[in-house]
């Protein structure tokens, strides 16, 4: 095979669980050219992989909002660059709409998608004639390897490789001069999987007590509010500037940790290789947890949120910090801490 098309539109946290199906196709296929098609908002993390040939993307999402004639334009420009190449394969790990229209568009003869009933939209099925099953009881990046591996006839026996190099800012941006500094992912896609902002002021705190400084990235006015009365009860927490992807991404690879819930940034910090942990309340921590010995781990699951200990816990494995931190005076014991209890 010399040439394939990976289609996974969205979202940064699922697109960062596909690349390394990139590498092993690289192991399994030398030479081969992997193409990568996506929204054009998470395109950069498509570029950070030397692995991708050439990333492929439109304002999908930009356009369903706004509507414009400028954003349809780079939708059929893309479409144009789609169809320059002709793939051995395209493989649509995606499964909606969206994704089976750029499947279908590709030149190849083998369009490989889920079979309907694992379809996103079954609508969707009308773009393939090759279907398969998602691996099924494996956390979502090692199914994807799996699943991969069996359409195409070749053994995983190793760990996930990600290949992605995060761009060294032009600019040294300004948290650089508040480090070690840990990143406070608090941001989610919906209510539930939120944690108490009390739980944050307690974890926050504890690295202080650290020397470890708690930023708090935000994408959105909502976030912002939230980011504000968590850093109100932080003293010492900076609450960063609106920031691009990258620029985030940026900031994940200077920071010291990175604490957050199951969001896609949190997966990234993983992948990166940094000192991560997850915290979980409404999800599969199965699924979708990270678990890399000594350097991330997952505390919590669906439907039980994981507690302030759990938390405290889980950062001093990553930190490799003594376990008795109450005793040797990591945490503040001395301040009586209304939320403990929670």
């Amino acid at each position: 095979m010399n040439r394939i098309l990976i289609v996974k539109v969205t979202s940064l946290g699922d697109i960062v669980h596909g690349q390394p199906v990139v590498s092993d196709l690289h192991r399994a296929f030398p030479g081969i050219k992997v193409d990568w098609a996506a929204d054009a908002a998470f395109a950069d993390i498509l570029r950070w992989n030397p692995g991708i040939d050439r990333v492929l993307c439109a304002p999908l999402r930009k356009f369903k909002k706004q509507r414009s004639v400028d954003s349809l334009k780079a939708i059929a420009a893309s479409i144009g660059e789609l169809r320059q190449e002709k793939y051995d394969a395209v493989l649509d790990l995606h499964g909606v709409y969206k994704s089976a229209i750029i499947a279908f568009l590709a030149r190849s003869r083998r369009r490989y998608g889920y079979t309907k009933a694992d379809l996103g939209e079954t609508g969707a099925a009308f773009a393939y004639n090759k279907r398969f099953a998602p691996k099924g009881d494996l956390n979502v990046w090692d199914g994807l390897r799996n699943t991969v591996s069996q359409i195409f006839g070749y053994s995983i026996d190793d760990a996930p490789r990600f290949g992605l190099s995060i761009p060294t800012p032009a600019v040294m941006p300004e948290a650089a001069k508040h480090a070690p500094f840990a990143l406070l992912f608090h941001a989610t896609s919906s209510d539930e999987k939120k944690w108490p902002v009390g739980h944050w002021h307690s974890i926050g705190r504890s690295l202080t007590n650290l020397g470890i400084t708690p930023l708090l990235p935000w994408g959105s006015e909502s976030e912002h509010k939230d980011a504000i009365a968590i850093a109100a009860g932080i003293p010492g927490a900076i609450v960063l500037p609106r920031l691009s992807v990258e620029a985030v991404a940026q900031h994940i690879d200077m920071a010291a940790l990175i604490v957050g819930t199951d969001t896609g940034f949190v997966h990234l910090a993983s992948a990166l290789q940094k000192p991560t942990v997850m915290i979980f309340t409404a999800t599969s921590r199965q699924h979708f947890g990270i678990d890399v010995p000594g350097l991330s781990t997952s505390v919590g699951d669906e439907g039980r949120p994981a507690s302030i200990d759990e938390v405290r816990a889980a950062i001093d494995a990553v930190l490799d910090r003594p376990k008795d931190t109450k005793q040797n005076g990591t945490f503040d014991s001395q301040t009586p801490d209304p939320t403990r209890s929670a």
